[in-house]
């Protein structure tokens, strides 16, 4: 090794973090939180500093048993240092977005060299999905980061080159999915058990290891990750452990009627979701053959992964869009091998998987045109009467949310960039996939920077700062007819001992008054319901009540 390499190997990953960083940071507390993952989790960590206790996950003050409180603890961080604000709740995600750019290049650069490691962190950092959750506030990026931390640590120990560092690597494998149980749940064991399943019947049941090995990756994996459980068990908070299985289960048995979906949702969400990673992955099933044992182990578990990830959540009846995120790292893999194989000329991209890549960049980028226009031009929708266009998402389309015009070039810009770029592949110039990844990833930035604030404008703003309005007075906050966690944050609510379940706010006599926001659709259902209740504003499709406080003595 050349004494120049260990030198310019720090250069590499210090551009690495200050590049993600550059494209994470802006923005990341300019909108306000999205009900209901990240105000849920960002108020589960604001009642943590609230209450002293950073050992019980709760919301509403009340014991929240549907997550472990690893990624609650990194926001409680985050909170001591910004603040209790939506740049403290996201920014957790934007060191994980940095870690796993640095572990895509360290990993690519183990199994294949440099350029790997860069085309690995192109082909996941220009992807729509993945550059998107780093700028949220949710639990699945640290999740997904520690399970193929995890098995990328695993397959190292397969590894037979690598007799020397085989323990490490299994305890680091046992240590990180430990913390990724700690961080949401024991669905990360089981899906690197199902992998590890699955390639045990690859091999014939044949791999190299010991009782001993077996032992100690088993009680790694239960002192990290069952230590939180223990803790609660010992403190015979055993009926938290007791929800926390139940909802696991209702969640893989159970359907929901918000986030119902067809069998092959995931399949279309990674398709578009990963592009255009998702499109270049399809060439990689291919019986090329690999230099080393490590690089066939490695592509062999990518495969396994990606499969695993959309048969489990596919079966799964809950779907939201973050369930197959997991997917991401092995999908970019596998675009990255191909894209890796097509500038050596060993793999061709064929001319129908250029025409999908211009028809989904052209698809985003007609939508990018289209919204804002239909937006701000919102009569002609509201005229159509259109079945989809409810009570609530008429009056949402009629807020007053600025559009400047200019938007649209964000949309024209990835039209004709994927135009050059799909010409380029189709000549075999291998500029033509950089200029295809620099494009989509400039169109990923440019658009988050400017749709999603006016997105919130037209789904949540009013209502939120109507809970702001409130904060700091004597008063009940609550919502009516939808399931909401901004009022708990944005209200600042306090932790009591008074009874302000809607029962009781609802029919017994208050000692304060008692605010109530409800969607225009539900309107007449609840004000019919509950007749002392003031309307004292309606606007963009909420409607704000109050039920008063019982009159005092003479």
């Amino acid at each position: 090794m050349s004494p120049d390499k260990p030198y310019r190997r720090f250069w590499v990953y210090t551009g690495i973090v200050v590049f993600t960083a550059l494209l994470l940071l802006p923005f990341l507390g300019a909108v306000n939180l999205f009900d209901s993952d990240e105000t849920n989790y960002a108020e589960s960590a604001r009642e943590m500093i609230t209450t002293g206790d950073y050992l019980t996950v709760q919301i509403d003050y009340e014991p929240f048993p549907e997550k472990p409180p690893l990624f609650f603890w990194l926001q409680v961080l985050s909170m001591k240092l910004f603040g209790i604000n939506e740049f403290a709740a996201r920014f957790p995600n934007l060191i994980c977005g940095i870690l796993s750019m640095v572990m895509l290049y360290y990993l690519g650069r183990q199994l294949y060299g440099h350029r790997f490691g860069m085309l690995w962190i192109l082909s996941y950092g220009s992807a729509i999905l993945p550059f998107f959750f780093f700028k949220s506030g949710i639990i699945d990026p640290w999740f997904n980061l520690f399970i193929f931390m995890g098995i990328a640590r695993f397959i190292f120990y397969l590894d037979p080159a690598r007799e020397t560092t085989r323990v490490s690597n299994l305890v680091f494998a046992a240590l990180f999915f430990g913390l990724a149980t700690l961080t949401k749940g024991p669905v990360a064991v089981l899906i690197f058990v199902l992998c590890f399943l699955l390639f045990l019947v690859s091999r014939r049941f044949r791999i190299s290891t010991t009782p001993s090995h077996v032992v100690l990756f088993s009680l790694v994996l239960a002192v990290v990750g069952g230590s939180w459980y223990l803790f609660q068990a010992i403190h015979g908070n055993t009926s938290m452990i007791r929800d926390f299985i139940s909802y696991q289960a209702q969640l893989f048995s159970s359907p929901s009627s918000v986030h119902d979906g067809f069998f092959g949702y995931h399949v279309v969400v990674l398709l578009l979701g990963v592009f255009p990673a998702s499109v270049i992955a399809m060439k990689s099933f291919t019986k090329k053959s690999e230099s080393t044992e490590l690089q066939k182990i490695f592509r062999l578990w990518m495969y396994l992964l990606l499969g695993v990830v959309i048969v489990l959540f596919s079966l799964v009846h809950t779907k939201l869009l973050h369930y197959s995120s997991l997917a991401y790292f092995p999908l970019t893999f596998l675009a990255a091998w191909v894209w890796e194989k097509w500038i050596d000329r060993k793999i061709e991209v064929s001319g129908w998987q250029v025409a999908l890549i211009y028809l989904i960049a052209f698809l985003f980028g007609v939508l990018a045109i289209l919204f804002p226009l239909l937006t701000e031009h919102y009569q002609w929708l509201l005229d159509k009467d259109f079945k989809f266009l409810g009570p609530f998402t008429r009056a949402a389309l009629q807020r007053d949310v600025h559009w400047s015009g200019y938007e649209m070039f964000i949309g024209i810009f990835l039209i004709l960039g994927a135009t050059v770029a799909a010409v380029q592949i189709l000549r075999r110039d291998r500029r033509g996939m950089l200029i295809l990844h620099l494009v989509v990833l400039l169109y990923v930035f440019g658009a988050l920077s400017v749709f999603t604030g006016r997105v919130e404008g037209y789904s949540q703003r009013v209502a939120i700062k109507f809970y702001q309005s409130l904060k700091g007075q004597d008063v009940y906050v609550n919502t009516l007819g939808f399931k909401s966690f901004a009022h708990l944050f944005y209200f600042e609510k306090a932790p009591s001992d008074e009874d302000d379940s809607l029962e009781r706010l609802m029919q017994d006599e208050l000692e304060k008054d008692a605010y109530f926001v409800i969607k225009v659709n539900k309107k007449e259902v609840y004000l019919e319901r509950y007749p002392e209740l003031e309307v004292i504003l309606e606007k963009d499709g909420y409607v704000f009540a109050v039920r008063r406080a019982a009159p005092s003595g003479p």
